[in-house]
């Protein structure tokens, strides 16, 4: 076997080997055949086929079931800091290019789609939120976050903090440490606040890059919600799982008569609620705090009206596993939903897990259908707006689906 230079060598099934040719960056550990005895963890390793043929270059992680996260297929390639401030500006100029005006609020990197397998990067203004879930990215972490300050300042952003949201348990799978907080380097200025307002879609918001969920805030739905909000015009609206009130506040201001947000959260509610008040939309919303499960079926029974219902759960599966449980959920709350309607209703549906694709996930808001005894009318079918781009051949970045029905 040969390697391109010098790396150690690890030889890969047939399967890995036709994965990889069809641009998946993954190599599980039961599909390596052959490998060095000592490697250390996060090195550069190669990736050749069973005939020795080179297939990629990539990050070693050796207490992961995704043992290799191939970063190049070019054999020519160098991983010095020239290669990963070329993987930050094509990342950067993508979303210049696709994001136009919406730049200042969006995801700037977003791993496996952007060449960078394990990196997540939000843009909140001038405020970087970051996730590293590799162990080899993690220790060349420092050449990125310089490469996307020095890239941004050319296009006229200066970044004023770096807040690091590495309190995921996945972290673990890595052999890496879970914590918070502001990235400290002499190419940063003194941490700022780690509460910053946003504007989306015309909507501000409070972001607390610190505590909030994820990274911050959902940026992933953006578009998804102005086709909601063109749909809310003049209609009683029902937003489910609401969370920080997003679906709910661009219904609003599209005009809708008036919307109903719940969620189970208390937290949430308040966090949506003033949200409203921030933006001067309280005077026709009301806000709710209540499990969607049980709520859904007592509005049926108090024959609530509402013209357009919105559900946008969080991921009821992250696993295949657990998938079958995830399809009984997702048909509960729809069914539920379809019930509520009157005939000619409107209904937009999501699911955010990959595992749940878009030919499962529309037979079981089909069969909700069927036991609801209403046909639906898809109006549109959307998936995460293009600052989480989906890389083809790579079903994980393919992760949220969003329907929009007429229920007839």
């Amino acid at each position: 076997m040969k390697a391109s230079r010098n790396y150690p060598v690890f030889e890969v099934s047939k399967k890995s080997e036709r994965k990889i040719k069809a641009g998946h960056p993954w190599v599980y550990d039961n599909e390596i055949e052959s490998s060095p005895e000592e490697c250390e963890n996060g090195s550069l390793v190669d990736v050749v086929s069973s005939k020795g043929a080179y297939l990629g270059t990539g990050f070693l992680s050796e207490k992961s079931k995704i043992r290799i996260r191939i970063l190049s297929g070019n054999a020519n390639d160098r991983f010095d800091e020239p290669f990963w401030g070329r993987r930050i500006k094509y990342a950067i100029d993508y979303r210049l290019c696709v994001m136009g005006d919406d730049f200042d609020c969006c995801r700037l990197v977003f791993g496996e789609a952007d060449g960078l397998p394990g990196l997540t990067v939000d843009k909140y203004g001038d405020i970087l939120s970051v996730q590293v879930l590799s162990f080899g990215l993690e220790r060349v972490k420092e050449v990125i976050y310089k490469a996307l300050v020095d890239e941004l300042a050319l296009h006229g952003v200066n970044v004023r903090g770096i807040m690091e949201r590495n309190d995921v348990a996945i972290r673990e799978l890595e052999g890496l440490s879970q914590y918070k907080g502001w990235y400290q380097a002499g190419f940063l200025p003194s941490p700022p606040d780690h509460i910053t307002e946003i504007v989306e879609n015309g909507i501000k918001y409070k972001v607390d890059v610190l505590d909030g969920q994820k990274t911050g805030f959902f940026l992933d739905q953006k578009y998804n919600r102005l086709a909601a909000a063109k749909i809310a015009k003049g209609k009683r609206v029902l937003d489910c799982f609401t969370h920080t009130g997003s679906f709910a506040l661009n219904a609003a201001m599209g005009g809708a008569q008036h919307v109903t947000a719940v969620d189970v959260s208390q937290f949430a509610v308040d966090t949506a609620r003033a949200n409203a008040e921030r933006n001067g939309l309280e005077c026709k919303m009301d806000f709710v705090c209540a499990d969607v499960f049980e709520l859904l079926p007592k509005l049926a029974e108090q024959k609530a009206k509402y013209d357009f219902i919105i559900l946008d759960p969080p991921a009821f599966t992250k696993s295949r596993s657990t998938i079958k449980n995830a399809g009984r959920g997702y048909k509960e709350i729809n069914l539920r939903a379809m019930k509520l309607l009157p005939r000619g209703g409107y209904l937009a549906t999501c699911s955010c897990s990959h595992f749940m694709d878009s030919e499962r996930f529309l037979s079981v808001v089909k069969s909700a259908a069927d036991d609801a005894g209403v046909t639906l009318k898809m109006i549109e079918e959307r998936h995460q707006s293009p600052d989480h781009p989906v890389l083809v051949g790579v079903e994980e970045t393919d992760y949220l689906k969003f329907y929009l029905f007429q229920v007839i």
